[in-house]
């Protein structure tokens, strides 16, 4: 089959979503598919590119920093493919579109479909999804909900990953048919390694925004002084200057080390030193830093929200705590940085869980079979 994956973000650029997308088109093509990829240009990237026998192709998009998009790039993402779409259609017309986010992914394959039939599956991420961070994008999902709407009811299926991101999304539209589809897991480049328990060393990936809660486990260790732990955070964002005021205000400064954005090896030599992953995240989709650290073998601090509770067994793979709560995060953190052992066996289980679970060609096989029952719609 030929199957065009429509996302603003791929590698090397975007987080969880784009290196998803990656992952799954890499999949897909080792078994057996013909997949071509639509994605935003970024700095000297080339326009079209075969890599892992995918082939990319590059459109402007107006895209000025890597771990980021404005609402106007994701327009103007949103207008050329779909424009580029319907410009491929009468040559390499796809027998299915995985469009990676129903904004800004979702109109070109609604314009494909419309147009000359070409079924299609959105994949919600979470920030395309009304009601999620609504600190962040109420505004825009309340201007949006039409667009969002009209491309949704349009789609052959709507993937969810995660139980909770699908409950939102049924909220907002229970019209839709809607099938839950996780993220997976590189098992072969994420890998365990052996690792010193004491001292604590905590990691956190991701972006420095509000939505990952980093305020909150910065006054929960502000607490725990006592303990001879280290925290290192490997991304960037806006909320960095401020996180680093709280670092000063608290006295931590000497042990926190922000480690900017990290790939490839340097990304997994992070995971290997530390030996437990904190994530008081707020909101999530499911997130892909969760499961690279449980594929090291971390025990997981991690906030109770959707993505996360499927993602960590409480008292097993680690620890689940309320969103929001200091206390709670304060509580789970004095327990495993006081007890090496429960954390080697919640790390151990943890690797246990992803092998079991969220293998990316597992993953791969639950697409791989949605977009093959999508031909009686074509």
């Amino acid at each position: 089959m030929r199957i065009l994956i429509i996302n603003s973000e791929y590698p090397p650029i975007g987080g969880g979503a784009g290196n998803a997308s990656a992952h799954l088109a890499r999949e897909l093509v080792a078994a057996g598919q013909d997949v071509q990829v639509l994605t935003a240009a970024y700095a000297d990237l080339p326009s079209r590119e075969a890599r892992d026998g995918v082939v990319i192709q590059r459109i402007w998009a107006f895209r000025r920093h890597q771990d980021r998009s404005s609402a106007v790039e994701q327009i103007i993402f949103m207008l050329v493919s779909t424009l580029r779409a319907l410009f491929l259609l009468p040559r390499q017309r796809p027998d299915a579109i995985v469009a990676f986010f129903g904004i800004p992914s979702g109109l070109a394959a609604w314009a494909a479909n419309l147009l000359a039939g070409v079924p299609y599956i959105v994949s919600l991420r979470g920030g395309d999804v009304p009601g999620f961070r609504p600190y962040d994008f109420a505004r825009y999902h309340r201007l949006a909900a039409p667009l969002i709407r009209m491309i949704w009811r349009r789609a052959q299926m709507i993937v969810a990953n995660s139980a909770g991101l699908a409950e939102l999304a049924r909220a907002f539209e229970p019209r839709v048919s809607m099938q839950i589809i996780p993220n997976g897991v590189d098992l072969t480049f994420y890998t365990p390694t052996t690792r010193e328990w004491n001292p604590p060393r905590l990691l956190f990936v991701g972006r420095l925004v509000y939505q990952k809660g980093l305020d909150l486990l910065f006054k929960a260790l502000a607490e725990l002084r006592s303990h001879p732990w280290e925290l290192c955070l490997v991304g960037d964002g806006p909320q960095r200057p401020r996180l680093e005021s709280f670092a000063e205000k608290y006295q931590i400064t000497a042990r926190v080390r922000f480690a900017n954005w990290l790939d490839g090896p340097a990304l997994l030599e992070e995971y290997h030193q530390s030996n437990l992953f904190v994530f008081p995240s707020r909101h999530e989709g499911m997130p892909n830093a969760v499961l690279e650290a449980m594929a090291c073998g971390l025990p997981v601090i991690a906030s109770r929200i959707a993505g996360n509770e499927e993602l960590v067994v409480n008292g097993e793979t680690g620890l689940l705590i309320p969103p929001e709560d200091v206390d709670a995060l304060q509580q789970a953190l004095t327990q495993l940085l006081s007890d090496a052992d429960l954390c080697q066996r919640m790390g151990a289980a943890g690797r246990q869980r992803v092998e079991e679970h969220y293998a990316w060609n597992q993953i791969a096989a639950q697409y791989l079979e949605l977009i093959g029952s999508l031909s009686s719609f074509s």
